[in-house]
């Protein structure tokens, strides 16, 4: 399994308590399904085999948590999927099942996604992202931090940007939106920033 970075980059910013569940978790299944892949999905460390989602784990504020994508299919009933996943509110690595137990999870939420239809592709092409507005333009080219900030991030995070920009019906709207954008990207900040990890 090759690693991916901005996972990385997650288990790195959660609490310190969270960190060794998170690491923990990314062990067990590079040792239960070496061959699944690192992503990220809805902003948080997933799991995939074959394109097909088998583990989202995430950390919050007081807890972390951890997602079967199929949880109700596995461990014969053992583990009961809830709002934040199938074991609960997890405050530390003794929460989460035996090494053996997980593992073998691990490995039936593996055998049901290889056994699951491919995954269904979209009818119709992505949306195209908003053109750039001349006004946001120039304020970007006079906050360069602002720039690479927008310019590195994912399609989807600046598509949120832009969108929001150009959906202000008034020109006053507008500039105040752009001038919140500037400040937020200059700190690195996505449009969404407030609902993430929270």
């Amino acid at each position: 399994m090759s690693g991916d970075a901005r996972i990385d980059a997650y288990i790195a910013k959660a609490q310190p308590f969270a960190q060794p569940i998170l690491s923990h978790i990314r062990e067990r299944v590079r040792a239960a399904v070496p061959e699944s892949e690192e992503t990220m999905k809805w902003s948080a460390p997933a799991f995939v085999l074959d394109g097909k989602i088998l583990i989202v784990m995430a950390a919050f504020k007081a807890h972390a948590a951890l997602n079967f994508w199929r949880g109700q299919e596995i461990g014969n009933g053992s583990t009961k999927a809830g709002a934040m996943g199938q074991f609960g509110k997890l405050q530390s690595v003794a929460d989460l099942p035996p090494d053996a137990e997980l593992d073998a999870l691990i490995r039936e939420a593996a055998e049901l996604s290889r056994e699951a239809p491919a995954p269904r592709k979209t009818k119709h092409e992505p949306k195209a992202a908003p053109g750039l507005h001349p006004d946001f333009a120039s304020a970007l080219a006079e906050a360069p931090k602002a720039k690479a900030a927008l310019d590195g991030f994912p399609p989807s995070a600046q598509r949120d940007y832009l969108e929001w920009i150009s959906e202000a019906k008034q020109e006053a709207t507008r500039k105040k939106r752009i001038a919140t954008a500037i400040e937020w990207l200059s700190e690195g900040k996505r449009r969404h920033w407030k609902y993430q990890n929270c």
